[in-house]
């Protein structure tokens, strides 16, 4: 019996790293369980945004009768956040703790602010809809304490991703990095879908009391699971807890942010690499909002056909994720990957105009599929170069840059593509108004396609220096 028991824990053990694509990111001091424990704040982070995106756009246009553009105003709230996660970042790298922490104080903090955000939230829709006996409130209460609320979930959701991701970098060895960001990302999928169905599950017999339970019980949900994922991750580390024993140790341990900033920018092709990062983001980007409606009105596809265009952008995204997983834990360059993934946008979005003049969805389900996948390895490649080019100290502060510029030109780029949209509609003229911005996407990837292929065939150094105190990205 202990034979056949030994037999089949083995058998279990090969089905991981063959089955499972991101679990080749596991060590004998990381194994799969701790690091899919770690990955929990990724699903947290997913039940946010599934609700503040999804759930309750809907609900606060439709059934709370909130203004548009409020509530346009209000999911755009969070993003103000989104600049400071280098700032984060650098203070994640450099904080000095008692007990030796450096990543879990911060990611408690954003923890605790994301709590406190849904915690009020519920309320605050409340008394900005003028629901019951809010009526009589003046406006302005509502629209402040909602914009803090969303602005503090906002802010907890970038803390926790920010140093969350360095955690998990800091965590891994540098081979296993494309595994784990793979796993991370999968994670934040995870969470989305399964807050989708649940929230869905929960309000279809819409009460404003139902209301008030699926926000707070999120909130609480948050608060577990990223307390399960910190648990024991993070060592302590003894010496760094003896340096706080005199301020003159501190002051030199420490550096101002603006030096830290000018350090990392200064490294060859790390300028490059955000401004790649934020062309690619914006050229991917500025569709997320448009694919519907342009499915609808210029192809005449159905509500239940356009309703699964975000379901074909996540597979494609999801697929590319998982082949980038794969390669790039060989040795492939991550840049390259990055800019195979904005060749890949480029005919993409050349389908989905052409489907436009064809009047037909033979060509804009198969582009969708190919812009998510084309988004999937260049987020996928453009992380990893992060991680890989980070000096030594400072890998909270590159990411918080990778998170900055990924989520700011993101969010800009949306806001950018319907304002556009409106716009050539307004001016007339023939053809659909969706197809200039879609060009414009071209047009985005293009450039940044443009900017990658010199530091990809650059050769004079390889990707990444490993032996040196400072990684190299590209020359």
């Amino acid at each position: 019996m202990a034979g056949l028991k030994r037999h089949m824990l083995e058998h279990i053990a090969r089905i991981g790293p063959r089955w499972l694509p991101f679990a080749d990111a596991a060590t004998p001091d990381v194994p799969l369980p701790r690091l899919l424990r770690l990955s929990l704040f990724q699903v947290s982070v997913g039940l946010a945004l599934a609700l503040m995106l999804g759930t309750l756009n809907r609900v606060m246009i439709v059934e709370l009768a909130v203004p548009a553009t409020i509530v346009a105003v209000m999911m755009a709230l969070p993003l103000l956040f989104a600049p400071f996660r280098a700032l984060i970042g650098f203070k994640s790298d450099s904080h000095s703790s008692a007990l030796g922490w450096r990543r879990v104080p911060w990611i408690w903090k954003g923890t605790m602010m994301q709590w406190g955000g849904f915690a009020v939230m519920p309320f605050a829709l409340l008394v900005l809809s003028g629901y019951g006996e809010a009526a009589d409130l003046p406006s302005w209460i509502g629209l402040s304490t909602a914009g803090l609320a969303f602005l503090m979930v906002g802010a907890g959701i970038h803390t926790v991703q920010t140093v969350g991701l360095a955690l998990a970098t800091d965590l891994v060895p540098d081979d296993g990095h494309p595994n784990v960001v793979g796993l991370m990302y999968v994670m934040l999928l995870v969470g989305m879908i399964i807050g989708a169905a649940a929230y869905g599950a929960l309000l279809e017999d819409y009460t404003p009391g139902r209301l008030i339970q699926v926000i707070q019980g999120t909130a609480v949900v948050s608060l577990v699971l990223n307390s399960i994922a910190l648990w024991k991750q993070e060592p302590r580390d003894r010496a760094r807890a003896l340096a706080l024993a005199t301020a003159q140790t501190r002051a030199r341990s420490a550096s101002p942010f603006a030096d830290a900033w000018l350090m990392h920018v200064r490294q060859p092709g790390v300028l490059r690499l955000l401004v790649i990062i934020g062309l690619g983001t914006a050229g991917f980007g500025m569709a997320d909002v448009l694919l519907e409606p342009y499915g609808g009105s210029a192809l005449g596809l159905a509500v239940a056909e356009t309703t699964r265009l975000t379901a074909y952008l996540a597979a494609g995204g999801l697929a590319g994720f998982v082949l980038a997983s794969r390669i790039l834990s060989r040795g492939f360059d991550p840049l390259r990957m990055a800019a195979a993934g904005l060749l890949a946008g480029i005919p993409a979005f050349l389908a989905i105009i052409a489907a436009s003049g064809a009047g037909q969805a033979a060509l804009f389900v198969p582009g969708v599929l190919l812009a998510g996948f084309g988004a999937g390895l260049f987020s996928h490649g453009t992380l990893t170069a992060t991680m890989r080019g980070a000096a030594v100290g400072q890998t909270g502060l590159a990411l918080g840059a990778w998170g900055a510029v990924q989520a700011t030109t993101g969010g800009a780029a949306i806001a950018a593509g319907g304002l556009l949209r409106d716009g050539f509609a307004f001016a007339g003229g023939t053809g659909s108004p969706y197809v200039p911005v879609f060009a414009l996407e071209l047009v985005l990837l293009a450039a940044a396609l443009l900017l990658a292929i010199p530091a990809v065939l650059r050769r004079g150094m390889p990707a990444r220096d490993s032996t040196g105190p400072h990684a190299r990205l590209v020359q």
